[in-house]
């Protein structure tokens, strides 16, 4: 007999849960010697009787090969509803520690800021402040995507001034320091991570290394099969797809997919709360229409841009109109890294 070891107290809700756990070992312990007890000996003898003929089996050896296939079948529901169970008691614990460590944190406070909030608290003051961008609705990610797209660009930057020791556009679009890649890559991380932004950081690492390749491969493909340019290129890097992803960039992707859901969004989710109801969905839309508006003029300026370079004159005064607002120089100036095909 398996004696019962020895454990911590159990919990409040999950004790009973604990108990019956406790108890399946034992029980799979005596079904595993009732099954050998009950048909190990016999399947020997039978196949000793057979051994080295072909007849046909007795009867009784067609009733005991139908008990063990029943027996059999019977294993393996019972192994996959331990699996499913496991999967699913994992998932919880997973859970369960993360809220526990996200609300430890937000109690700290750094040398230079305070901690983010735990999403949790941010989910429950959003419930019960009936917010317009509450959860992941349209408001709140067409907030995310307009924050997103300049805090990337500031970022970009200062990390170059940090690495060259100089000054770069990392803008994406013409008018202001926005980049939409940094935009949309935003909106689509905290789509997809917000359902495991109470777990723990493999899901969200995960989740980032995933998403952003495939936002930057299809960016990538997207820019130069439409404009005919490429804003970076990998082809250098090791383990690189064409040149548009790498590894190294994908690990990246997913330690921002960790940083994100676990410290930019709560923190930007907290500013947006700040935004009254009654001016934040007309402030919302406008925010939008303007990011809309530069998009379209980039994407022309650029396919100007690109059609200057191949030597193509203007076709008519909407051409050259183009021509003397966005000149060479200063689309040098805004696209520092832009390249075109031959």
């Amino acid at each position: 007999m398996i004696e019962k070891e020895q454990s911590a107290p159990p919990g409040v809700v999950s004790g009973e849960l604990e108990d019956l756990c406790a108890a399946v070992p034992r029980m799979a312990a005596r079904a595993g010697q009732g099954l050998e007890e009950r048909y190990y000996v016999r399947l020997a003898e039978e196949s000793l009787e057979h051994c080295g003929k072909k007849a046909d089996l007795r009867p009784e050896a067609k009733a005991l090969e139908g008990e063990v296939q029943r027996e059999l079948d019977s294993l393996r529901r019972s192994a996959r509803h331990l699996a499913q169970a496991y999967q699913s008691l994992a998932l919880t614990e997973d859970e369960l520690s993360a809220r526990l460590r996200d609300m430890h944190k937000s109690r700290d406070r750094r040398w230079y800021a305070p901690n983010p909030p735990a999403n949790a608290a941010i989910d429950l003051k959003e419930a019960k402040l009936g917010h317009f961008a509450q959860g992941v609705g349209l408001y709140k990610i067409l907030l995310i995507c307009f924050v997103g797209s300049f805090c990337g660009v500031v970022i970009e930057m200062l990390w170059c001034i940090l690495k060259y020791g100089r000054v770069e556009s990392r803008a994406g679009l013409v008018y202001g320091p926005f980049n939409l890649l940094y935009g949309a890559g935003a909106a689509l991380l905290t789509l997809a991570l917000y359902k495991y932004r109470n777990r723990g950081f493999l899901w969200s690492f995960t989740g980032g290394f995933v998403v952003g390749s495939v936002l930057e491969y299809v960016c990538s493909w997207a820019q130069e099969a439409l404009l005919g340019s490429r804003s970076w290129d990998y082809t250098g890097m090791p383990l690189n797809l064409n040149g548009r992803i790498c590894l190294v960039y994908s690990v990246f992707w997913g330690v921002l997919g960790v940083l994100w859901i676990k410290d930019l969004y709560p923190r930007m989710a907290k500013w947006i709360l700040k935004i009254p109801n009654r001016v934040g969905k007309p402030l919302t839309w406008a925010l939008t229409a303007f990011l809309i508006f530069n998009a379209v003029v980039s994407c022309v300026a650029v396919g100007r841009w690109a059609a200057r370079v191949a030597g193509d004159p203007a076709s008519g005064p909407f051409w050259e109109f183009i021509d003397q607002r966005f000149t060479d120089q200063r689309m040098r100036r805004i696209f520092a890294n832009m390249t075109f095909g031959e």
